[in-house]
């Protein structure tokens, strides 16, 4: 079972989850799940089209944006347009959590203080200090 980090009331991220996790996180208030990973990134993990199902199956919407460290720019407005969609909090996921929070803090340049960003992040357990530039030089 994969640990739900909240980092804002209405954004959590995860490792790679579970089937179960779905259901999990649905009686945990989410109502999207975010699914970061590519297929195949590692044995043994949960395809998308598996999430899909999983994600459905427990009423939950589903958005498959797989990225990587240096795609990871390149899914800002895939992101955004996932997180303005989902009815309500997200649950986003990959391996370590680390992508999804990664992600998540760039659809924030310009909506947040690059300060607060990252401190969002270091409260949850990430260090987003290296995207400072993206972010903006928008102090809190």
């Amino acid at each position: 079972m994969a640990d739900f980090i909240q980092v804002t009331p209405d954004f959590a991220v995860a490792g790679q989850l579970t089937e179960a996790d779905f259901a999990r996180a649905k009686a945990a208030g989410f109502r999207a799940v975010v699914n970061n990973r590519p297929d195949n990134e590692a044995p043994g993990q949960m395809t998308s089209a598996d999430a899909r199902r999983a994600a459905e199956a427990a009423g939950l919407a589903y958005f498959d944006l797989p990225v990587t460290g240096s795609t990871l720019r390149d899914g800002v407005a895939a992101a955004q347009a996932a997180f303005g969609a989902a009815d309500g909090p997200v649950l986003a996921y990959c391996r370590t959590g680390t992508r999804s929070i990664s992600l998540w803090a760039l659809t924030q340049a310009g909506k947040r203080p690059a300060d607060e960003i990252i401190g969002l992040g270091r409260a949850a357990g990430y260090d987003l200090s290296a995207l400072r530039p993206a972010l903006g030089a928008r102090q809190g």
